[in-house]
């Protein structure tokens, strides 16, 4: 039921709904089951048969894989708006990563039946979705290309860029960013060892760039930060 959604606003910006008006959206959230899932706890897993998409509408989720030797790579951080699970739709089978909550989420989810039987009335809704797995797998490109041709530093950099401009707050002091993620949350994102990370965070801060708080930091020079993400 809509009323349960504490920010229609957010979930109206999810690629689904940005295509639809406005009663053919209030609809589809009436379609949608609320699902709620405390920090810590496991929506779906890797190899999981995968039969719905998601939408955040409140909190944050962690996307993730795991090699058979037991290390674990962090492929993405979504928050409100975002939407996760469309793959299943155009290529049917397990899920291709673990989703967990990073902190106490809201989520709204829909059954893939109902999702192509939106798509085929609303044909643009599938030119949103197309959108989306364009834009994934270009991030996906930007990533393997940072891996082989930018360090360390750089990448964490560029890490907290994304998500300061995700999850920023602006404040007197800085950009806050309340990314919630642990340090070795934050190492398997850029895709090195924690002490390396760890490193880089304690050059950004004794050069003045930033601030380090727990599972958050303060940007207090954007512009240099930036430059070195690039």
């Amino acid at each position: 039921m809509t009323h349960n959604i504490p920010d229609e606003s957010v979930v109206r910006n999810a690629p689904l709904f940005s295509a639809l008006d406005d009663e053919s959206a209030a609809s589809l959230r009436a379609s949608m089951t609320v699902v709620k899932v405390a920090k810590g706890d496991t929506l779906f897993k890797e190899g999981d048969d995968g039969d719905r998409l998601y939408v955040v509408v409140d909190g944050k989720l962690k996307l993730g894989t795991s090699s058979g030797d037991g290390r674990e790579n962090l492929l993405s951080i979504l928050g409100p708006g975002e939407m996760f699970g469309e793959l299943s739709l155009f290529d049917p089978g397990p899920r291709t990563a673990t989703a967990t909550a990073v902190t106490d989420a809201k989520l709204l989810a829909l059954a893939n039946d109902q999702v192509i039987g939106w798509v085929t009335r609303h044909p643009q809704v599938s030119l949103q979705l197309l959108g989306r797995l364009a834009q994934r797998l270009r991030r996906t490109n930007e990533v393997l290309a940072d891996l082989v041709f930018s360090d360390v530093p750089g990448r964490v950099a560029k890490a907290l860029i994304d998500l300061g401009t995700r999850f920023g707050v602006q404040k007197d002091d800085g950009l806050h960013v309340n990314h919630d993620l642990t340090q070795e949350e934050l190492a398997q994102l850029v895709g090195a060892s924690r002490e390396t990370v760890n490193k880089a965070l304690a050059d950004f801060a004794g050069r003045g760039w930033l601030r380090l708080e727990p599972r958050a930091v303060v940007v207090l020079d954007y512009d240099r930060l930036a430059k070195r993400g690039k």
